[in-house]
């Protein structure tokens, strides 16, 4: 069998096995220590923003900021519904009701418009959104000027899911510092990866001081265990953050690498009609996490993205869909939803392309020669 290549694999540098030998030899492996400080220390830095949590996913992110903002059961929070369910999935924690709004077709992420009416329609219906969860799908930064004049007109918090979109920025401002409360992802398969991990960042201190409380079991100060609140544990450990220590010291030379890989697809394709890709807003830049394309099949002779993606495996080669919208998932039936279609047309005509900073060029010629012969195969045949 062929080598396998995947999506989006972990590209550990240099510095990471020695953080990590430093937490076994101090005896710091716990959710505690030097390097969980120092990582969130290095995040706030690149972020510019004043404060952050080093947390066990950007799920658990996402799910403590709903508690910070005081979501309960009964109320509604609007979300992307072109995202992956770790967005979601944290107002159903909360006992909440998920409101999605579609996407626009320039970026994919939440159309302001639709965001608009929306929040209109629910108010009008005796129900004030609590929160609004804004993702950036795939790195691209959405509309993020627009959305959030009018959270602030509606006076709505903002969670910034940038999951995807550590080092991506819009107008020079880093994405998840604009909303209230940002999150990242750590994640085996995200920019830089701490194994499994996330954070939450925000400018205002007692958030976090709360946030770091409630991930570690909400012990209160006693000699004794002592609970007032419900707790999660939802901390990092001092070894992951060692890993994510080492990952931020080549986090910019990944974005580097990473539009790079989007360069070459996108040269690549130019000259194959049927075959687009999405767009940064203007002021916008896309820290390019993965590669994702859209295959017209009316340009190309019938053939689907399925298809493409079925070559690719058939050669040991890993490519997904794009994201099904939330609004179609079973677990989120009779959710309020605010559609266009487009969400739906990415989900039918779109793929997520091998994007690793660690794949070679050669892998990445391979790729795109598969990609070619099945269109060029398919229109000859025609």
């Amino acid at each position: 069998m062929k080598e396998k290549v995947w999506l989006s694999s972990p590209h550990l540098g240099t510095e990471e096995s020695k953080f990590v030998q430093e937490a076994f030899d101090t005896n710091w492996v716990s959710p505690v220590g030097p390097h969980l400080e120092a990582f969130e220390t290095a995040l706030s830095s690149y972020n510019d923003i004043g404060y952050c949590a080093a947390l066990s996913s950007g799920t658990a992110a996402i799910h403590l900021a709903l508690i910070l903002l005081g979501v309960e059961r009964g109320d509604e929070v609007i979300c992307s519904s072109f995202t992956f369910s770790g967005s979601c999935n944290p107002i159903m924690y909360q006992h909440a009701t998920p409101v999605f709004v579609d996407s626009e077709a320039e970026t994919w992420n939440m159309d302001p418009a639709l965001l608009r009416e929306a929040i209109v329609d629910r108010i009008a219906k005796g129900k004030k959104p609590k929160a609004i969860i804004i993702v950036h799908l795939y790195g691209m930064p959405a509309k993020i000027d627009q959305l959030m004049a009018i959270a602030r007109e509606f006076e709505i918090p903002v969670i910034e899911d940038a999951a995807e979109a550590l080092g991506s920025h819009f107008q020079g401002k880093k994405l998840g510092t604009f909303g209230d409360l940002g999150i990242f992802s750590f994640n085996g398969n995200k920019i830089i990866t701490t194994s499994g991990g996330g954070a939450l960042v925000s400018e205002n201190r007692e958030w976090i001081q709360k946030a770091k409380f409630l991930a570690t079991q909400a012990r209160d100060p006693a000699p004794h265990y002592e609970h007032s609140h419900v707790g999660y544990n939802y901390r990092l450990s001092n070894i992951s953050a060692g890993i994510g220590r080492g990952q931020m010291m080549v986090l910019n030379e990944r974005i580097r690498q990473r539009r790079s890989v989007f360069v070459r697809y996108l040269n690549a394709f130019a000259a194959i009609e049927g075959i687009t890709f999405n767009h940064e807003p203007a002021g916008g830049f896309s820290n390019r996490w993965l590669t994702t394309i859209l295959v017209n099949a009316d340009l190309l002779e019938g053939t689907t993205r399925e298809e493409i993606r079925l070559v690719l495996e058939k050669e040991n080669i890993e490519s997904r869909p794009l994201w099904k919208p939330m609004h179609l998932q079973p677990v989120f039936n009779g959710a309020p939803s605010y559609t266009s279609g487009v969400s739906e047309i990415l989900f039918r005509d779109g793929l997520c392309l091998p994007s690793g900073s660690n794949m070679s060029e050669a892998t990445q010629e391979r790729v795109i020669a598969l990609v070619g012969e099945r269109v060029t195969s398919v229109k000859n045949a025609g």
